[in-house]
């Protein structure tokens, strides 16, 4: 005989009957994310009473590895995670066959060179230590912020698939000191300089303004490639309550939170849609000005596009 059971766990009404003895949550309206701790899980915790009042519950759990939050997903014990961008969910998907995708790009996080023993880059010497990621596309990341910065050179179209093996200039003989990412930020008293993932670096208590050395820009190849996004099983990108998560992480009011905490160590990711209304937005506004003068409005236009292009 079949009997409805209703139990609360860990703070949430779940349902299940006897004669199968297994305890399912009914999860239409309870959205379970795996997570880093900072700034991801702030973010999320954030957003708790927004979903609240679309009717979500959000469960938030905190891992300290960039492995098992895919595989969870993967297995479908939680619905989505949020603490890496694309190239690493693509060489993970790659490597572990997994079947993950990208549901909404969340955020961006600047690489940073930070001080370890050495406060200055000026104070570099011959055969200085740099730690950085030895994860394959955070590796990449980090030398190529070392190359911006005159400190090693890569070999032509090493780019984002940039290794140690790539380096082909280091006019001061640095070590490049390969650590998993979470170790980086441990060895400063160890390696001159360190170069920290954005929520390693929050973790460090670093500031990026405060503290960073250098730091990507928002023009570079890299800002352009590694925003931070929700990342979800194949073929529950379009759920509603997915959906229902990233409209949230995407609102204004998780926005203007982003930009009040974190100080540009996180920047709110903009889609490239938005960024293309505002340039025809401007475009529309530089035409209205001097209609009758043919060779003005041109100049202002072409001003007005080239802004755009070094605000990207």
């Amino acid at each position: 005989m079949k009997k409805l059971v209703a139990a609360v766990l860990t703070g949430v009404l779940v349902a299940g009957t006897l004669s199968t003895g297994v305890y399912a949550k009914d999860d239409d309206k309870t959205i379970t994310v795996a997570a880093s701790a900072t700034p991801h899980a702030e973010i999320l915790e954030e957003a708790k009473p927004l979903l609240e009042k679309e009717g979500y519950e959000l469960e938030v759990t905190v891992f300290d590895d960039y492995v098992r939050p895919n595989e969870v997903v993967e297995s479908g014990e939680f619905d989505a995670n949020y603490f890496q961008h694309i190239p690493y969910l693509d060489q993970f998907n790659e490597e572990k066959g997994t079947h993950l995708v990208n549901a909404g790009g969340i955020h961006y996080e600047p690489f940073g060179i930070y001080p370890g023993t050495k406060d200055s880059l000026d104070d570099l010497e011959d055969g200085d230590s740099i730690a950085v990621p030895n994860d394959t596309t955070n590796e990449a990341r980090a030398l190529l912020l070392l190359q911006d910065n005159g400190i090693i050179t890569l070999k032509d179209g090493a780019g984002l698939n940039a290794t140690v093996k790539d380096i082909a200039e280091n006019p001061h003989n640095v070590e490049i000191v390969e650590l998993e990412a979470a170790q980086v930020a441990r060895v400063t008293g160890e390696t001159a300089y360190v170069v920290l993932n954005g929520n390693y670096a929050l973790e460090a208590g670093f500031s990026v303004g405060k503290d960073a050395l250098a730091y990507e820009k928002s023009d570079s190849e890299a800002a352009k490639t590694y925003v931070n996004v929700i990342a979800v099983k194949e073929g529950n990108e379009d759920s509603e309550k997915i959906q229902a998560l990233v409209d949230v992480l995407k609102s204004d009011e998780i926005k203007d939170f982003i930009n009040e905490k974190y100080d540009g160590a996180v920047i709110p990711f903009e889609e490239s849609s938005d960024a293309e209304e505002t340039d025809t937005e401007d475009a529309d506004d530089a035409d209205s000005k001097d209609a009758d003068n043919t060779d003005d409005t041109a100049e202002e236009n072409a001003d007005t596009t080239d802004t755009a292009e070094d605000a990207e």
